[in-house]
């Protein structure tokens, strides 16, 4: 602990950084402070001095306030209490729902621009029906104190915050949630609720790798059916399958899509995205998706089961990869479809798709630093970004989901 940690100083917030934070500075120092909109004059509490680039803090209260802040729309996360009793996972809740996006489509050019020498018009585009970005989780974790009360973690820390509502959860999580409950025994409570079939809730232990056998259910994304398991990945928000399915649909080029070629969905998951290239190009199409857990991999072979030339691999991306190039496979006339985690694809991965060249690759990206670094990767190995989208998939939050096309030239 430096001699300015714990002390409040008064600062201008000057602009948006990746991660929900703003930015500011004090003496030159530059200042990450939570809680803040830029324009803003604010007392902020160093919470972190030990860097000598920058340090953290917290607003502790507002001076000169933004036209752009709103009363938060989660009570719990609000200014109003300490910065340590703040729930977390709401960190743009106190800022208008139009410039939420407007901070985040600035993250994204800036990311590009800084990383990937790229100019970007984007916008963050608001998902049908929105209107507070409030109600929108069909699925939340809450994790459990040593005295077995249950809650959200506060802003960056492992303490559990008690609160009566979760704005964000969808109504029928919302209504199940057991905010008022005891778990002992347990570290966490996911509260779930698919499409089909009703929200219910399951108690767990992070420290255990043993899924739950043969508990499946369902999602519906138009007309279709996916399986997966109980504990299995799906996107969050209530909208988000159809919106990804169809802006993966629309950004592939198909004038340089071959049915018959090696075409790819990397990172799987449970088939989501191979099933939105099968769907428009056919059920002869060629399409294998690869997923490193072997669960959801086994659903995807379900679920991809309708088109002939589909198949599904449970592999690392990068082990499957260097695979396929012993094999001296090709995949020069292939779409590919990259939906990585939140990390991205990294050096290896671009590396060795750039070797195969396929005719295209289609990035769903939920981190602009993690995709603006990987584009700047692909770009030195030949290929430029043609197409990007944004969508404001997880409103009240820093968090944005970008589509990218890139294509060889």
């Amino acid at each position: 602990m430096g001699e300015w940690q714990g002390k409040t100083v008064e600062i201008d917030v000057t602009n948006v950084a990746h991660g929900g934070i703003a930015v500011a500075r004090h003496e030159g120092r530059v200042i990450f402070v939570s809680d803040a909109i830029p324009g803003e004059r604010v007392r902020a509490r160093i919470s972190d001095d030990s860097k000598k680039s920058f340090w953290r803090a917290e607003t502790v209260s507002v001076v000169a306030e933004s036209e752009h802040r709103q009363n938060h729309i989660w009570a719990a996360a609000s200014v109003d209490r300490a910065p340590e009793n703040r729930a977390g996972g709401a960190e743009f809740g106190h800022i208008a729902i139009a410039h939420q996006r407007e901070l985040k489509r600035q993250v994204l050019a800036d990311s590009l621009q800084r990383m990937a020498n790229f100019q970007s018009d984007v916008v963050v585009e608001p998902i049908d029906g929105e209107a507070d970005g409030s109600g929108w989780r069909t699925r939340l974790r809450l994790h459990v104190a040593d005295d077995g009360t249950l809650g959200p973690y506060a802003a960056r820390s492992h303490r559990v915050i008690k609160v009566t509502d979760v704005p964000l959860a969808a109504p029928e999580v919302a209504a199940i949630a057991p905010l008022d409950e005891t778990f002992r025994g347990s570290t966490h409570v996911d509260v779930v609720a698919p499409s089909v079939g009703n929200a219910f809730v399951l108690s767990g232990d992070t420290n255990s790798k043993v899924k739950a056998k043969n508990q499946r259910i369902a999602e519906r994304v138009g007309d279709r059916e996916f399986r997966l398991d109980v504990r299995g990945f799906w996107q969050v928000h209530r909208n988000a399958a159809q919106t990804l399915t169809t802006a993966v649909q629309e950004a592939i080029d198909e004038t340089l899509f071959d049915p018959r070629a090696a075409n790819h969905d990397l990172y799987g998951g449970v088939g989501l995205l191979a099933a939105a290239v099968g769907d428009r190009f056919g059920n002869h199409t060629r399409i294998t998706t690869v997923e490193s857990d072997a669960l959801a991999t086994d659903h995807a072979a379900t679920n991809l089961s309708e088109w002939m030339g589909a198949s599904a691999i449970t592999s690392r991306v990068d082990r499957y990869l260097r695979e396929l190039a012993k094999s001296r496979n090709s995949l020069e006339s292939a779409t590919v479809v990259l939906d990585p985690p939140r990390s991205g694809a990294g050096k290896e991965v671009v590396d060795s798709l750039a070797r195969f060249g396929p005719a295209q690759v289609v990035y769903v990206a939920c981190d602009p630093v993690a995709l603006a670094r990987d584009v700047a990767l692909f770009r030195e190995r030949g290929y430029e970004l043609t197409r990007l989208r944004a969508f404001d998939l997880f409103p009240n939050t820093h968090h944005v989901e970008a589509v990218a096309t890139l294509q060889k030239v």
